[in-house]
């Protein structure tokens, strides 16, 4: 896959001392309170109260809760995009498309490694992408395109709806339910492997 992750226009501008210590006290605030529940119940409000930070100060670099989720999920996911592209197979190419590992397994080596995002920072992504907020995060728009890319790989048809349809079962409240009624992340993984082998193999 050729597709290559954006770039900064040029180094980040350089932040004040306190703004980076109020950034990392909003991130760790909201880190602990999406971990301890249920993330859609933490408000704004909460958040600048367990930084110890006044609200106006949190929503000058903060518009909402899921853009601190978001935050903090970039990072990981980052590193995800960075392994899908330049990786070692079966989640990464390969060293070419030809010599490399077929659609079906890249997109359940995909699948494995979202199970493990979604394992350790499911409250993240619960509070960064709910409901329609999810099809608009530009982390949601790489994996359609790496899946949509897949899609065409194994010569299947009309590629932008299967890689929506092949999404779906990565909906972080999916995940939870199965987790709540004991299901492992192994077996989610084994039958989204089945899945991907099923669709695209």
């Amino acid at each position: 896959m050729t597709t290559e992750l954006p770039l900064a226009d040029g180094p980040p501008p350089r932040e004040r001392a306190d703004a980076a210590r109020n950034r990392a006290k909003v991130l760790a605030a909201a880190e602990r309170l999406f971990a301890s529940g249920d993330p859609a119940a933490v408000t704004m409000d909460d958040i600048a109260r367990a930084a110890g930070i006044g609200r106006g100060t949190l929503y000058r670099r903060y518009p909402d809760r899921a853009s601190i989720a978001r935050a903090l999920l970039d990072e990981h996911e980052h590193a995800l995009q960075e392994r899908l592209l330049r990786g070692a197979p079966p989640l990464g190419p390969g060293e070419t498309e030809e010599s490399g590992p077929a659609p079906a397994e890249r997109l359940a080596a995909f699948y494995a490694a979202m199970v493990e995002l979604l394992e350790t920072h499911v409250h993240l992504v619960l509070g960064a992408e709910t409901g329609e907020a999810r099809y608009r995060t530009g982390a949601h728009a790489f994996w359609r395109l790496h899946v949509a890319h897949l899609v065409r790989e194994a010569g299947r048809p009309d590629p932008e709806v299967l890689a929506d349809q092949l999404l779906a079962p990565l909906a972080p409240e999916l995940f939870r339910h199965q987790r709540e009624r004991g299901i492992t992340p192994e077996r989610i993984a084994a039958g989204l492997a089945v899945l991907a082998r099923g669709v695209l193999g």
